[in-house]
């Protein structure tokens, strides 16, 4: 059974023509997963040390501070965005849920990053460290995935959200995942016919 993550389904979804198929099979292809080629590891796991330990908002550069020269710039950026975003918030943590959503034999890993009362009410937040600015309809899937995915795991009257880091942003999930379902299994049903021909 094909297993990925969240971001690889969006790529997918994202793309058209060759370069859907072409995302699919370096899904497939590709090496096991290791923390040290994972160049934003280090950041999210600073972000979340820094609310699970209730650090203020002076630390985050220390939290997030990298020696690696690849790395310094871009992590500069993400944290002067996390900055901007966290502004006068009051933020506290709590440990987000994660589930495996499965549909046509396909497993996506949903693994939100943080989970924190933003000014008491929670909010569950998959975190967009990439360069690409985040689109609304990219938003809108990673939204719509983790609420059909999470459902009832979440606290009550949670917001799940995925927030563009660089710029920002934080886009929220809508009235209820309804709208999206088919649209994310019509998808996942591409990924499970094309696993095996790539």
């Amino acid at each position: 059974m094909p297993k990925i993550y969240l971001s690889d389904f969006v790529d997918v979804v994202s793309k058209a023509g060759s370069p859907k198929a072409t995302k699919v099979r370096s899904m497939k292809n590709r090496a096991p997963y290791s923390p040290a080629t994972d160049f934003y590891k280090p950041l999210r796991d600073g972000l979340v040390e820094l609310h699970r330990e209730g650090w203020a908002k002076s630390a985050l550069s220390t939290a997030t501070h990298t020696q690696d020269g690849k790395k310094v710039e871009i992590y500069k950026a993400l944290t002067d965005g996390y900055r901007k975003w966290w502004g006068k918030k009051t933020l506290e943590w709590f440990t987000p849920p994660s589930e495996i959503y499965t549909a046509h034999g396909v497993e996506v890993v949903v693994n939100p990053n943080l989970g924190l009362e933003v000014n008491g009410v929670p909010h569950v937040i998959k975190l967009h460290l990439k360069a690409e600015q985040l689109s609304k309809t990219r938003a809108d899937l990673i939204c719509g995935l983790m609420n059909t995915a999470l459902g009832t795991k979440v606290p009550d009257g949670a917001v799940i959200a995925v927030l563009d880091v660089r710029n920002s942003k934080l886009f929220a999930a809508g009235s209820g995942p309804d709208a999206l379902t088919a649209m994310i299994d019509a998808e996942l049903a591409y990924i499970a016919d094309l696993w095996p021909k790539v």
